[in-house]
């Protein structure tokens, strides 16, 4: 129990000290139509942990009636902001009074899932801890599109760009059945046939993506996706979001210049899939990316050639609204976690997926190879 309370007070302390350098204008301001006021993601984390660890373990939750307001299928994010949402500190009153609850629920051991499978292996609350962090990740990116002067700490490590890696195929795991805060899109675990492939030893750097901008791969039709060219040309795209023309790029409201040996991040998966072609290489799959997962990961979310779909034996759990409503060719799936994702939400089988336009996202990629 002590370790799910850690976790819990952890993922808050890091909401909090985030939103904390803002007033409430900047709070509940919507800095880009992709994003949500970051008033509402506060409130929304408090309403999601009242469903889960306080009414669906049996508990008196503390504001059903703010459960249209924050229910992410309900509004799109555009709209959110002429929505009646609580002011920040309404809504830090709110998380606060929800947090005590669900701790009260759980050191008092008198919980009464709804199912009882939400308490296997703490499941539900790993499932909590994880979408608060998910949403912080989702406000770094709002913090960054917002162009606010911010100290986040690190960014993305430098990595060592020198060799493709040969990797084996053969009858190879995907997924898991074991792992307890796993998502259900990650269960469960299967047996798949995989050829042997090369893989680059760590993703795509600055350097390396600069001399495909300089080599004209924003205007060159053939090494697009269909798709991607039309993107390209609507969204006036020729290098990646946040670069600047004299080498440097923005970072939280800095102007920085750019590291050679970082990975590229804030490209799209139509960027993504250009700069493969280019590169006479492709996407991985993301079954050859989680098989290859030993190889340096976590520095950007990397895109996969993979659309998002449940596994062999998939089944919707606890709610559908998590994965299986995102089934389908509209998704690509990324694979890795970024710099700025926490550790309970870093494994080999964590699978994430957006439109392939979106460039917002701490994303970058790595390339593979046939062997034939």
């Amino acid at each position: 129990m002590s370790v799910i309370v850690d976790e819990l007070e952890r993922a808050r302390r890091r909401t909090l000290d985030l939103l904390a350098p803002f007033d409430d204008d900047f709070l509940t301001a919507q800095h880009s139509p992709l994003m949500s006021p970051l008033a509402w993601d506060l409130a929304h984390i408090g309403n999601y942990e009242d469903l889960w660890l306080v009414r669906a373990l049996g508990g008196d939750g503390v504001g059903p009636q703010h459960d249209d307001l924050y229910d992410a299928f309900r509004h799109p994010r555009a709209d959110r902001p002429s929505l009646p949402l609580l002011s920040p500190s309404q809504a830090r009153a709110y998380v606060a009074e929800v947090r005590d609850r669900a701790l009260t629920l759980l050191e008092s051991e008198a919980v009464r899932p709804d199912d009882p499978r939400l308490l296997d292996d703490g499941f539900v609350y790993g499932m909590v801890v994880q979408h608060e962090h998910q949403h912080d990740e989702t406000m770094l990116a709002t913090l960054q599109l917002s162009a606010a002067v911010i100290d986040v700490g690190r960014g993305p490590a430098t990595v060592a760009r020198d060799q493709m890696v040969f990797v084996a195929g053969g009858d190879i795991a995907v997924g898991t059945s074991t792992e307890p805060w796993a998502y259900d899109n990650e269960r469960p675990a299967h047996t798949m046939e995989l050829r042997s492939y090369w893989m680059d030893a760590a993703p795509v750097t600055n350097s390396e993506y600069s001399r495909f901008v300089d080599a004209g791969g924003y205007d060159d039709e053939r090494l697009w996706h269909p798709d991607g060219w039309t993107w390209r040309h609507r969204e006036h795209a020729t290098a990646p979001l946040f670069w600047h023309d004299d080498g440097s790029l923005l970072r939280f409201g800095h102007r920085v210049a750019r590291d050679p040996d970082e990975p590229v991040q804030h490209v799209c998966w139509y960027e993504a899939d250009a700069f493969a072609r280019w590169a006479g290489k492709r996407l991985p799959t993301e079954t050859e990316w989680e098989h290859a997962a030993p190889l340096h990961a976590g520095e950007v979310w990397e895109w996969t050639s993979s659309t998002f779909a449940g596994w062999p034996g998939f089944e919707s759990f606890p709610y559908r609204e998590y994965s299986e409503v995102f089934f389908g060719p509209d998704y690509r799936v990324l694979r890795g976690g970024s710099w700025a994702t926490q550790a309970p939400a870093i494994r080999p089988t964590f699978r994430n997926w957006d439109y392939p336009i979106r460039r917002q996202i701490f994303s970058g990629f790595r390339c593979a190879k046939d062997t034939d």
